[in-house]
């Protein structure tokens, strides 16, 4: 889980395709310095220009009577004074988080999860214990995501397969692209790493498979309301439990090939999707033929 929290957490459970997080997001590559520099440029083109003060006219009728003072320029608006703070709080609440995920990875890393504690993460990234807890309430938050990219992802994939594709095809393609980066060589020192750690802390694997339950019951439920399914019926549940283990198989196979010293992984791409179709097509076309006990 080195080289970054962010990806080690991405490899923890199968991210999908980044999506950004709207003008001013600090990236991976960009400096925070930056983004807050910018943010000023555009609020100062956005500004009102200075008022010119009115010209004083002259009375004809009243030459002697007293002139009245232009008024003075508008104060600028407390709006965007507090718009700025609010931007330049959240980019160090982010400096802040990241630097707390990556002492985490660090130390998860070299001593395994279970034999670190929250106030030397603390002390790692910076920071009180307090904020620690304030950014991730448990100390699993700091590997797993607390709301996965890839549930919401999954159910979008089932919600917008076209017409006449069943639920299966559609959750277990996803899956299999998902799966599939997992064998990119650029992921494979984070996708080790997470084996790693996640394999050494029973905690850990619990929390993984409370997750991989929660995506189950999420698509579930998603097929349920789709297909007006009754309560009780077996359909939604076996289709959402049979995509789900599809997606755990792979990932396990991925961390196995990556972990492995005597079987470099080769091209771990194409054997995960190779793997992942063959998965897909007894979900589509069923287990009837497979295994059959010889006369």
């Amino acid at each position: 889980m080195t080289g970054g929290a962010r990806a080690g957490r991405a490899a923890a459970t199968v991210r999908t395709d980044p999506a950004g997080d709207g003008p001013g997001a600090a990236t991976a590559d960009t400096r925070p310095e930056d983004v807050v520099a910018e943010q000023a440029r555009a609020q100062a083109r956005a500004a009102a220009p200075d008022e010119v003060e009115q010209a004083l006219t002259d009375n004809p009728v009243a030459p002697a009577a007293p002139v009245q003072a232009a008024p003075a320029p508008a104060a600028p608006r407390p709006t965007r004074r507090r718009k700025k703070g609010v931007n330049l709080r959240e980019v160090r609440r982010q400096q802040t988080r990241e630097a707390i995920v990556d002492a985490a990875a660090a130390l998860f890393a070299e001593r395994g999860f279970d034999h670190v504690s929250v106030l030397e993460i603390a002390q790692r990234a910076g920071v009180v214990e307090k904020t620690v807890f304030n950014h991730f309430p448990v100390k699993e938050g700091l590997v797993f995501e607390a709301d996965p990219p890839m549930q919401a992802a999954l159910l979008d994939a089932v919600r917008r397969r076209r017409a006449g594709e069943s639920v299966a095809a559609a959750a277990g393609t996803f899956i299999v692209a998902a799966c599939s980066r997992l064998g990119d060589p650029a992921a494979a020192p984070t996708v080790a790493e997470m084996a790693r750690v996640i394999r050494g802390s029973r905690t850990l694997q619990v929390r993984e498979r409370e997750i991989l339950g929660q995506l189950t019951d999420a698509l579930a439920e998603q097929i349920t309301l789709e297909t007006r399914a009754a309560p009780g019926e077996l359909e939604p549940w076996l289709a959402a439990h049979s995509v789900l283990g599809l997606y755990q198989a792979l990932l396990e196979m991925a961390r196995d090939r990556v972990l492995s010293p005597t079987d470099p992984p080769g091209d771990l791409v194409a054997e995960l999707r190779a793997s992942g179709e063959r998965g897909l097509s007894l979900l589509q076309f069923g287990l009837a033929s497979y295994s059959k006990r010889r006369a």
